[in-house]
């Protein structure tokens, strides 16, 4: 199968000069491994889907190490987490860096091994599925930020899609674009595999069919604020319950919950997340879409469109290897009006500036859709960025001198 050049490479290669181990995280399938093995083609891989390998690694670690002296390639250490304490002598044993490259979901036990054991040895990158800019075997690496400097860079490689729905509806999985692999047949293992094995180590989940029902309804109210009764309701359990699944699905990369902006001046702000899936395809797939037509035409366009949206921003800056977390959120609240509500999809913060971002499936955008905008304008301590609103329109428009329309393909 082709290899497609994932933008994380340079960030690696960055990390393995600087810091004795790396670990890649990310939901299944979304090129961890393959990464790994490409940037660091000349040192040994161990999986440990080998029973063989994995019954010593966990009875015998020592012995391990002695099969497999470093630099080596580790992939999914969830699995094998008495290797820890190993990995972190030998780092301390040795001045040097790029001692190990690893992969894993990043689950709560995983992260809290990290954590204890490697607390400043590691350097830890998140991936996701394929990017639109990755599809099209672009170099361009910067985090989407809409700035004049931004938009003037990113002309340079821009260019329209007339497949952008077959796109969304594909989703970002490489194993799609690799090789010729039914969508249908694809998710349907995707989503077995994921129930029998990711769930099942992350959570004991005794009826799957329930969980099945909890993921579909999830995948229902991707981009919409997240509420844990009316989810549990419809997948006939508990709330607490509910708010536990949605954690694990959270924990192995198949969902963000994308936090509200937080400021003491918004007093009547929304305190309460927003979910969006990490992959369209897999929304289209949970929800009964089976093609790029039904899903253009279909009663969640606009959630798949802003999902979509979103989730390629946050790419932009995982790849970039910034912690998306600190830089983008959203705005809900009636600080404008104590009768309607206002909402702002996502700011972008970049140092004290705020960028607004509103996002529309629409190609004819309008100023009226940006009115929240100057929310942001009351809040002490910052100051109102460039705000953009990513749409269909073909190709930048300026609406004033403060708001400026982008195609998606701008992302």
């Amino acid at each position: 199968m082709k290899y497609i050049a994932r933008h994380m490479e340079s960030c690696i290669e960055r990390a393995g000069r600087s810091f004795k181990a790396l670990l890649v995280t990310g939901a299944r399938q979304v090129g961890k491994s393959t990464l790994l093995r490409h940037v660091y083609a000349d040192r040994p891989y161990v999986t440990f889907d080998d029973p063989v390998l994995l019954a010593q690694a966990r009875t015998e670690p020592g012995l391990f190490f002695r099969s497999h002296p470093v630099p080596v390639t580790l992939d999914e250490v969830q699995r094998i987490q008495e290797l820890f304490p190993y990995i972190k002598m030998t780092c301390d044993a040795s001045e040097e860096t790029g001692l190990f490259s690893l992969t894993g979901s990043q689950s709560f036990h995983l992260m809290q091994h990290v954590s204890e054991s490697l607390a400043g040895r590691i350097a830890i990158l998140e991936l996701s599925g394929l990017s639109l800019r990755e599809i099209d075997g672009m170099t361009f690496t910067q985090p989407f930020l809409p700035t004049e400097a931004y938009i003037t860079e990113r002309r340079k490689t821009f260019h329209r899609h007339d497949d952008l729905w077959r796109i969304l509806h594909r989703g970002s999985y490489p194993a799609l674009y690799e090789s010729d692999v039914d969508w249908q047949m694809f998710y349907a293992s995707y989503v077995q595999t994921y129930l029998s094995r990711d769930v099942n180590e992350l959570l004991n989940v005794k009826d799957h069919m329930k969980f099945l029902r909890f993921l579909t309804a999830m995948a229902a109210r991707t981009g919409q604020l997240l509420n844990y009764s009316k989810v549990a309701e419809q997948s006939d359990i508990t709330a607490a319950t509910a708010k536990e699944w949605t954690s694990v699905l959270e924990a192995s990369g198949i969902l963000v919950l994308l936090p509200p902006f937080s400021n003491s001046a918004l007093t009547r702000a929304t305190k309460t997340p927003k979910i969006y899936f990490r992959d369209t395809g897999l929304v289209c797939f949970l929800t009964k879409y089976p093609s790029a037509e039904t899903a253009m035409n279909g009663a969640m366009a606009g959630e798949l469109f802003e999902t979509f949206v979103v989730s390629e921003i946050l790419k932009s800056y995982a790849n970039a290897g910034i912690d998306w977390r600190m830089h983008v959120s959203y705005y809900r609240g009636k600080d404008k009006s104590p009768r309607r509500e206002a909402e702002i999809d996502l700011i972008l913060a970049d140092g004290d500036t705020l960028h607004p971002v509103e996002i529309k499936l629409s190609a004819n955008p309008k100023l009226a859709m940006t009115n929240a905008f100057d929310v942001i304008d009351r809040i002490p301590g910052h100051r109102r960025g460039l705000g953009a609103i990513v749409c269909m329109y073909g190709e930048p428009l300026w609406l004033n001198e403060r708001i400026v329309a982008l195609p998606v393909e701008m992302i």
